[in-house]
């Protein structure tokens, strides 16, 4: 046989021993067909041809406060542009609905019924951007920080150095601290140097959820800001231990990550997504959040004494312009 030949039959045994792992774990670990997945997009809801999904981060029930969205993000993906657009949605906003943050949705929702806090929270986050959000995904602290910890820690380009005094101190939200006003028991002060910093979950968890920090870092706006870059890190830890040749490695770590988190979009749904991505070239991602230009903060004893945003000219369609700009 010449040479030629012998190279052809390598690559074609290599390639059916790559597309039967591929379709094996597709098929088994996934639960997904490939042939719709190839050839159509399932029962994908896609509207002006683009799927929108929430992420919220909600303290769970170790903390206090445990349904309370404390990070609050939409995926917009594009299928004609091949463009995920994360759009960072401060949880301060005012909800007339609500008579309350958009950050009690959730919470309302499950106090309704178990699964309720997912719908009411996609109603009331899609019509603060302007967007129908068809699906969602939530993950809690104690199980955010177990991705990270399985990663072996993310790297993190922290880009301003800052120091939070007033950061609480899990157990200790009920402490009388001694009779101390202040209450410094507490809190325990975090402190983040600019630069590139390996962080493991605690220390991940920590970067995100930081609100009292002394200066710029201290408000919604900057902490979208470092939740997006811890997104992208963990993005970018798990792609780089993906093989394709060696299938083990994705098979762990969708078998760890997935039992932590709920979510109400399948695997057969997301593959749709996945294959755009795989067949058109040059995929996006764009990090996009409300900027704080958009909001005035109003006296607190018209809204039940709390700290919060409202739109500017008290509606919402400088947000929806803002939103449909940055998307098309």
């Amino acid at each position: 046989m010449k040479p030629v030949k012998i190279l052809i039959v390598i690559f074609l045994i290599f390639l059916f021993f790559l597309t039967f792992r591929f379709w094996t774990f597709a098929n088994k670990t996934l639960n997904i067909s490939v042939f719709k997945a190839v050839f159509t997009k399932g029962s994908l809801k896609i509207l002006d041809n683009s799927t929108n999904i929430l992420i919220l981060g909600i303290p769970g029930l170790s903390y206090e406060g445990p349904y309370l969205t404390d990070s609050i993000t939409v995926i917009n993906y594009n299928f004609s542009k091949n463009r995920a657009t994360l759009i960072g949605v401060p949880r301060d906003i005012w909800s007339e609905p609500l008579k309350d943050k958009v950050n009690t949705s959730f919470a309302y929702g499950e106090s309704v019924r178990k699964g309720g806090g997912l719908i009411l929270a996609k109603a009331e986050v899609g019509s603060i951007i302007g967007l129908p959000i068809q699906y969602g995904i939530i993950v809690d602290f104690d199980d955010f920080k177990k991705i990270v910890d399985y990663l072996e820690g993310i790297n993190v380009d922290v880009e301003r150095t800052f120091i939070d005094k007033k950061y609480p101190i899990k157990g200790k939200e009920d402490d009388d601290c001694a009779g101390d006003k202040e209450l410094n028991c507490r809190y325990q002060v975090i402190k983040f140097e600019k630069g590139m910093i390996k962080m493991n979950g605690e220390t991940a968890l920590k970067f995100i959820r930081s609100r009292n920090a002394i200066g710029t870092e201290g408000n919604d706006f900057a902490r979208i800001k470092r939740q997006q870059l811890v997104m992208d890190s963990i993005k970018q830890k798990i792609l780089s231990q993906i093989n394709i040749i060696n299938m083990t490695k994705l098979k762990n770590i969708y078998h760890t990550v997935n039992p932590l988190i709920e979510r109400d979009i399948t695997n057969q749904q997301a593959a749709a997504i996945a294959k755009n991505i795989l067949i058109k070239r040059n995929f996006e991602i764009v990090k996009k959040s409300i900027p704080s230009e958009l909001f005035l903060t109003p006296d607190y004893t018209g809204y039940n004494g709390k700290y919060v945003l409202i739109p500017k000219g008290d509606n919402l369609s400088e947000i929806h312009k803002y939103i449909l700009d940055s998307l098309n």
